[in-house]
């Protein structure tokens, strides 16, 4: 009994260690494909990083594929040295995309890769149709499509101010404008929006033309519009009691008003004004409803006498010994006529 017993006790011990890890050769096997996969993943990154010391696929050329006229050469050179490393397949083009982008002039561009070792860029340059306030000492410039970038241009352009982020507001309103003042021969040299969203408008032979705000049974459209069909009879009427006009205010529902330096007498003295009846615009009809309202250097008449807001910024201030002329509408279409 004691023998079999041992027997016994032998045998258990000889299966227990049957079941040890180096007796089981799937377990063996599986480790052995871990490893391996490891091993070759390791060897892979290793000569990629060997290939990308070596030179070998190195950048050569840079093709630029679109014509450029305001960025120049060695801007363009200068931005390839410094964001292209490495050769023809490590190349990070994103990065590369981002430098040129931030050149001036420069809208956007792309980038691609040219077999066997070149790169091919793309770039979409800014049309400069406006200038915008400048910012820290900073040139800026409206584009064409209404956005505001950091550039320099000796180019003469027209002159764009208003709150920040109405760039694209101002060059519609622009083009409009523009597209109003065709038939008169003149042309806007400046538009500036207020806070207040009040326009004013220069033009090229330094008139000022204040606008006012949009409103909706007097649109800004309209009251453009009344100025070029009228302008032209006002001033010439006009012409022997204004040297000069300044400035045309707009705001009126149904006219406008003359403002500038009056003309001097045949004596060499300067024509005292007429008497100023306050006018009564709502009672005439539109064709009859031109006005000139007198404007001082300072600041212009009450809210009660038809004018309101202070002297166009963009006129200046008239010289000392200089006069203003009010005369009514019913005056100067007389003479008109």
């Amino acid at each position: 009994m004691a023998k079999r017993r041992a027997n016994s006790k032998a045998n258990g011990r000889q299966e227990r260690n049957g079941d040890g890890f180096w007796e089981r050769p799937m377990l063996i096997n599986l480790l052995a494909d871990v490893l391996l996969l490891a091993g070759g993943i390791l060897l892979a990154w290793a000569a990629a990083m060997a290939l990308q010391r070596l030179p070998v696929f190195p950048l050569k050329q840079l093709v630029v594929a679109t014509p450029v006229d305001q960025v120049s050469r060695a801007q363009i050179e200068h931005t390839a040295r410094n964001a292209l490393s490495g050769n023809f397949f490590t190349a990070n083009l994103d990065t590369a995309r981002a430098a040129f982008e931030r050149m001036p002039w420069v809208r956007s561009a792309s980038l691609r890769r040219l077999w066997p070792d070149g790169v091919e860029l793309r770039l979409e340059e800014h049309r400069a149709v406006a200038r915008w306030t400048p910012q820290d000492g900073e040139t800026r410039l409206v584009s064409s499509h209404g956005e505001v970038f950091v550039a320099a241009t000796d180019e003469v352009l027209p002159q764009f101010a208003g709150p920040e982020g109405a760039a694209a507001r101002v060059l519609e309103r622009y083009r409009e404008f523009s597209e109003a003042l065709a038939a008169t021969g003149r042309k806007p040299v400046a538009v500036h929006l207020s806070a207040r969203d009040a326009w004013q408008l220069k033009l090229d032979d330094g008139v000022v033309l204040e606008l006012g705000r949009e409103q909706a049974k007097h649109p800004l459209m309209e009251r453009v519009q009344r100025f070029a069909s009228h302008y032209s009879a006002a001033s010439s009427a006009a012409r022997g009691r204004l040297e000069k006009i300044r400035v045309v205010d707009m705001r009126y529902p149904n006219g406008f008003a003359l403002g500038g330096i009056a003309a001097p007498s045949p004596e060499g003295k300067l024509r005292p004004p007429p008497p100023v009846p306050r006018p009564a615009l709502h009672s005439r009809p539109a064709s009859a409803a031109l006005s000139s309202a007198s404007l001082n250097p300072t600041y212009a008449p009450r809210p009660g006498a038809g004018v309101t807001g202070h002297l166009p910024r963009l006129a200046g201030e008239a010289g000392r010994g200089r006069r203003q002329l009010q005369a009514h509408a019913a005056d100067a279409l007389a003479e008109a006529a």
